[in-house]
C-alpha cells in the first residue's frame, strides 16, 4: 500500500488564535437610565477573559443623525465615521438593552440602520433587562431584525427581571451565581460562533 502525506493546509492560524473583538452597544440614551449598572456588570464578566477585547459603543455618546440620508453632511459623516469603524473592526456584539414599551430603544434602531455591511456575518448576542419581563420582548424584535442583516442570533441570553431590585448601590448583583452562569454560557457561545464566522470570512468572503 502506498503511504500518502497529507496536504499541508494553507489558511492562517492566526484568525484562530487572536482574541475575539467584541463590540459592546449600550442602547438606552435614557435621563437617569440604568444601563451603566447592567454593562459594567457584564464588562466585569469579560474582564478574566483573554479570548475576548472588548470595546464599548454607547449610544449616548454617539449624537447620530436621526434622518437617514445617502449624502450626510459632513459633520455627520464625521460623527457616522467613528462608530463606522468599530463596528467594522469588531468580530462580535453584545446588545446590552432595556425594553420601552415592548421593544428596544429607538437610538439602537439609528444605529442599526445606518448600517450594513458591518453587522453581516458576525454574532450578535444580548443582554437585556427590565421590569417582569427582564427585556426579553425588545431581544425578541432585535433578532427579527438582526437576521435581516444577515447577523447570526446567539441563542442563550443574559435577562435581568425586576432589574433595579438586584444590584446594590455599588452596582454589585445581590446574588450572582444564575447570572454569571448565564454570562459564561453567553460568552462561550459568542466566542465560538466568532471565531467560526471569522475563519470562514478568511477563506470565502461573505456575499448575499
Amino acid at each position: 500500500m502506498e503511504l500518502t502525506e497529507a496536504p499541508v493546509s494553507t489558511v492562517s492560524t492566526t484568525g484562530s488564535t487572536a482574541p475575539l473583538k467584541v463590540a459592546v452597544i449600550i442602547a438606552s440614551n435614557r435621563e437617569g437610565r440604568f444601563a451603566p449598572v447592567v454593562s459594567n456588570w457584564f464588562l466585569s464578566r469579560t474582564a478574566d477573559r483573554p479570548d475576548i477585547e472588548t470595546d464599548v459603543i454607547d449610544v449616548a455618546e454617539l449624537d447620530l443623525p436621526v434622518a437617514l440620508s445617502y449624502r450626510p453632511d459632513p459633520d455627520a459623516q464625521g460623527r457616522l465615521a467613528a462608530v463606522s469603524a468599530k463596528l467594522a473592526a469588531a468580530d462580535a456584539f453584545v446588545v446590552v438593552t432595556p425594553e420601552y414599551n415592548h421593544s428596544f430603544p429607538a437610538p439602537l434602531k439609528n444605529l442599526i440602520d445606518w448600517h450594513r455591511d458591518e453587522w453581516q456575518a458576525k454574532p450578535v448576542a444580548f443582554v437585556s433587562y427590565g421590569g417582569v419581563s427582564g427585556g426579553l420582548r425588545a431581544v425578541e424584535h432585535l433578532r427579527q431584525v438582526f437576521a435581516e442583516l444577515h447577523t447570526v442570533g446567539i441563542r442563550d441570553t443574559v435577562s435581568f427581571h425586576n432589574a433595579g431590585a438586584l444590584f446594590d448601590d455599588e452596582g454589585r448583583h445581590l446574588d450572582p451565581a444564575g447570572c454569571d452562569a448565564a454570562a459564561k454560557v453567553l460568552l462561550d457561545q459568542l466566542v465560538w460562533w466568532g471565531h467560526a464566522l471569522r475563519d470562514a470570512k478568511a477563506v470565502r468572503p461573505y456575499g448575499h
